[in-house]
């Protein structure tokens, strides 16, 4: 409590405890000298209460100047912090899309050598292939040449097995009318009856 405040109850009590005026209920009897001491008090003490309140108020607002500045300096700190943690974020998401677009094409080039060695792998293939079928049509071809000669072969001497058959039993057929058969010459097998077993 304030020096006024204090001067102000004990004016405040003291007029409590003057007496009524004989005959009223309004006015009472004040020690003139006593009451003046409270009042010459109170005026002196108000203008040391007003400078006290106006520093209270200075100091207020100073105070709250301080205190707008520490929010400000606050806001502005978060407000930096905000946008740096916006700047790595925007940072991560350039180095995750760039990682990604690295990955797709990394990815992309796997896929093409893949695809160029399975091609490769394939044409190889069918080159071997192509190439076993035509050493197997050259030796397909060999062997139906050799075997269309050994048949050539085989027939030309059937032929000329066939000329000399033929050449015998012709002459046996001319010798058989003068050759003389007696009963003491045993029979002798026909030669045909042979060819023909």
């Amino acid at each position: 409590m304030s020096r006024i405040e204090q001067i102000i109850t004990e004016i405040e009590d003291y007029i409590d405890s003057c007496k009524f005026q004989p005959l009223s209920n309004s006015k009472i009897l004040v020690n003139k000298e006593e009451i003046e001491e409270l009042l010459v008090e109170l005026r002196l003490r108000i203008p040391d209460e007003i400078k006290k309140y106006q520093k209270i108020i200075s100091n207020q607002d100073a105070i709250l100047q301080e205190a707008r500045s520490q929010a400000d300096a606050m806001v502005a700190e978060a407000t930096a912090q905000t946008n740096e943690l916006v700047n790595e974020h925007e940072i991560m998401q350039r180095a995750y899309a760039e990682a990604n677009s690295i990955i797709e094409q990394a990815s992309a080039q796997a896929q093409q050598i893949l695809d160029n060695a399975v091609e490769e792998a394939n044409g190889i293939r069918q080159s071997s292939v192509q190439y076993t079928d035509d050493m197997l049509r050259s030796l397909q071809t060999i062997i139906k040449h050799s075997m269309d000669n050994a048949q050539n072969r085989f027939e030309s001497f059937m032929s000329s097995m066939q000329s000399s058959y033929d050449v015998v039993s012709s002459n046996r057929n001319e010798l058989a009318g003068s050759v003389v058969t007696g009963p003491e010459q045993e029979e002798q097998p026909d030669p045909d009856s042979r060819t023909a077993e």
